[in-house]
Parts: structure tokens; sequence; C-alpha cells
């Protein structure tokens, strides 16, 4: 047969007459014009063995809302924070401020964006790291680790501290300013180093710079707190308050963790990261003096482990994953089962999670909590519970059911203590890390 390089009036044909010889396609088309691809897709039968019953769930205040922003990382954390202040303080709802923790995130990866740029004014232009780092200088996403430099730098607050402003609601705004400023600010240091200035002038001058950005936060944000005062009353109505706080003294009195002991631990299954490695990725941050971002490389099994494990001792566990796949929002339902979209295009879809990686089709998109799991009678996990942050309204009151399966192919990161590593894996996430590319999948952002 001669192969065609383009597609001609015959191929057309053909294609068509295909089509037509098989009624089914005619049904599907009906059915996805008029409605849409998912929803004619949505497999009926998932509510009714989607359930939001657990052997093991933790008791949790009211769903928060992170609204139009990207801040599902900060609030997937202060979630499992605020969860130990409900129930050591016996509160029935509590939040720890979100915006308060956002505004230093954005004038830190200010700060570490012009960092970054100082560190690579040889580097060309048109570059591919250049372009990387010029393309999203202050995006709301984040990293655990990242989480881990604000709370230590700038402790936290609560909400009624620093509450919600529009523009911690809704940032894109903001974003595009701050983001514009930037890149105005990064051709004004690469034009004054072809111009022959030193270092001493360039650092001076991002100082400047840095300014206008704080300034910039505050004018969007409001200018965040230094001290204040926390009263709160308890289920029993017993009232208590403490004046004059820190938010790095709130942050020590009331959650305390020491942040050095949780270690985040990865499923990449790709073929150029080995399991039981540690990884970092270059120029990935936000706290310039801060900790690296660090991951171990563990099979599946092993972050589901760890997350019990966590969990049967009372912990609530951030992770990250691709939400948007195989994913049912209005019912709150994460299973690969979730669309029937092989049936309805009578095609398959055969990559599998590393491949997905390695092509692009998948990468950590959100982060969130799991609050509970599902254990069979030979203590295997089938369902996990999850808490969102998208309001009260998807799923069951803003919580979420994962079928274990998807947790196996959408589920690429857990944060957890460190006493539930072995040590040897231990000692592998402490070992040296081997450095990723800005571009790498597991430098994404959730």
């Amino acid at each position: 047969m001669d192969w065609k390089v383009s597609i001609t009036a015959g191929e057309l044909a053909r294609y068509e007459e295909a089509f037509d010889a098989d009624r089914t396609n005619a049904i599907a088309m009906n059915a996805a014009v008029n409605n849409g691809l998912l929803s004619s897709a949505k497999n009926y039968e998932l509510a009714r063995r989607s359930n939001h019953t657990f052997s093991l769930s933790l008791k949790q205040g009211e769903v928060t809302d992170q609204k139009h922003s990207g801040r599902c990382w900060m609030f997937a954390a202060l979630n499992t924070m605020r969860f130990k202040m409900i129930h050591d303080l016996k509160l029935q709802q509590f939040e720890l401020s979100q915006a308060y923790l956002f505004f230093y995130d954005k004038l830190e990866k200010s700060n570490y964006f012009l960092e970054n740029i100082l560190e690579t004014l040889d580097e060309p232009l048109n570059g591919r790291l250049v372009d990387w780092l010029l393309r999203d200088p202050i995006g709301d996403g984040g990293q655990w680790d990242m989480l881990v430099n604000l709370i230590e730098k700038y402790g936290v607050v609560p909400k009624s501290v620093y509450p919600e402003s529009a523009s911690s609601s809704a940032s894109h705004e903001m974003d595009a300013c701050i983001t514009e400023k930037l890149r105005e600010y990064a051709c004004i240091l690469r034009r004054m180093h072809g111009e022959g200035a030193g270092m001493e002038d360039l650092r001076k001058t991002k100082a400047g710079m840095m300014a206008e950005v704080y300034r910039i936060l505050c004018i969007c944000l409001g200018k965040p707190p230094k001290t204040f005062d926390f009263a709160y009353r308890d289920k029993d109505g017993e009232y208590s308050r403490l004046c004059g706080l820190t938010p790095q003294a709130f942050y020590a009195k009331y959650i305390g963790w020491d942040l050095d002991d949780y270690v985040a631990l990865i499923n990449a299954p790709t073929a150029d990261k080995p399991y039981g490695r540690s990884y970092t990725v270059r120029f990935l941050g936000n706290v310039k003096e801060g900790r690296i971002v660090r991951y171990l490389n563990l099979e599946i099994d092993e972050l589901k482990k760890a997350a019990i494990a966590q969990m049967q001792d009372g912990q609530p566990v951030w992770f990250g994953c691709d939400v948007g796949k195989s994913s049912e929002r209005k019912g709150g339902i994460m299973d690969l089962e979730a669309y029937r979209l092989e049936d309805l295009l009578s095609t398959k879809f055969t990559m599998t999670k590393a491949e997905r990686l390695d092509y692009g089709q998948s990468l950590m998109t959100h982060a969130m909590v799991f609050q509970g799991v599902n254990l069979d009678d030979e203590g295997r996990p089938d369902r996990w519970r999850v808490e969102n942050s998208w309001g009260a309204e998807p799923g069951d009151k803003g919580y979420y059911v994962m079928s274990d399966d998807w947790f196996n192919e959408y589920v690429y990161q857990v944060v957890v203590h460190k006493k539930y590593l072995s040590e040897a894996q231990l000692a592998a996430y402490h070992s040296e890390p081997i450095q990723l590319e800005p571009w790498d999948p597991m430098g994404s952002l959730a």
C-alpha cells in the first residue's frame, strides 16, 4: 500500500465510511454533542458503590474553601495543623490564616526569582532555563518543604487575625501585576549586567525592587500582623485569652511540631528515578535561605503504609495528586471508573503511570488531606477519605472518597512523620539528593 504523508480526500472518505458502518458511533456522537464528553460517559453506578463510611475516620472541623486561588498546598497543610488545635483546645470550628502565609510566600518567591535571575545572568535569554524561570515567577502553588520554610520563618496566625481579602480569594489580578513587575525587573537586571554593572550595584537595585513588591502586596492583601491577641471559647463554653503573641510564639504554643521530623515521600515509577533514592529540583523553592525541596522515592505501597500508620495514630496526612483525572467533582469521587470513556469512544487508554509522567499526561496538580481509610478484613485499603479545600458543596460536605486503584495511579506524594520510615529509608532520605531539572514533572507545584 502506498502510505500517504498527507490526509487526502480518499482517506477522509474511508474514515467516514468506517465511522458510519458502526451505529454505536452515531449513538455516542449524539450523546456527546448534546451533553459533552464527560457527562455522556459518567458511570451512573459509581455513586452506589462510593461509600463515604470508613473503618478509620478522623473528625475534623468544617471544610475550608480556597476559592479562586491556587493555595491548596497551604490549605492542606494548615488543615492538618488546625486538626491538632481543634482537638487540643476542644473547639467546634477553627481555621488558621492561609492569607498570612500567602503574603510571605509571594514576597519570598519574588526574592527567590530575582536571585535566580542574578545567578543566571550569563545564560541565554532564549535558552530553556531562563525561559522556564520567566514563565511563572510567583505562581500560587507550592510544595511541602516550601510551606515548612514559611512557617519556620514567619509562624502562623488565626484566620480571625489576618482574614481573607479580595486578592487572596481571587489571586489572578494581583499575580498578573506582580508577574509583570518581576519580568520587568529581570529585564533591567540583565540589561545592567550586559552594560557592565557589578554585583553590588545589581543587588542594590534588587533591594529597591523588593521594597516595591512589598508595597504592592500590602496594598493587595493588607499588612500582616507582628503581634496579636488570641481568644477562644471551647465546646464547654470556657473562655480563654492570650495577649501579645507573635506568629512564631503562637505556632510554638498551639502546634509545636518540629517540622524537620516530617518527610515527603513520592511515587515516581519512571526509569530515571530509582526507588530508595532522594531527589531535589533545581531552582525550585521560595525562601532563599530555607531548606531545599527534598523527596524520597518509594513504591506506592510504602506511601500507603506510612499514611495509614500516621492516621492510626490520630494524625491526618498531607498528600499531592493529579486531581483532575477520573474525578467526579459534584459527587466527590476519585475513581478509575468515574467515566466510561473507553466504552463511549470505543478506544483504549493504555499509558502507565510512568508513561504519563514521561510524556506530560499527568503530574501533581493539587494537595489535600487524608482524614480516613477503609481497611478490608485483611487490613488492606480499598478506599480513602479525603478532606478537600473547595468548600462544602462537592462530595459529602466537602469530603471526597478515593478508590485505592485511583491512589495507585494518581497519588504522587504524601508527607509523614519520620518515625513511620525504616532506618534504611530515613538514611536514603537524608542522603545527597539527585538533582532534577526545573521542568521535571516532580518539580510540579500543588
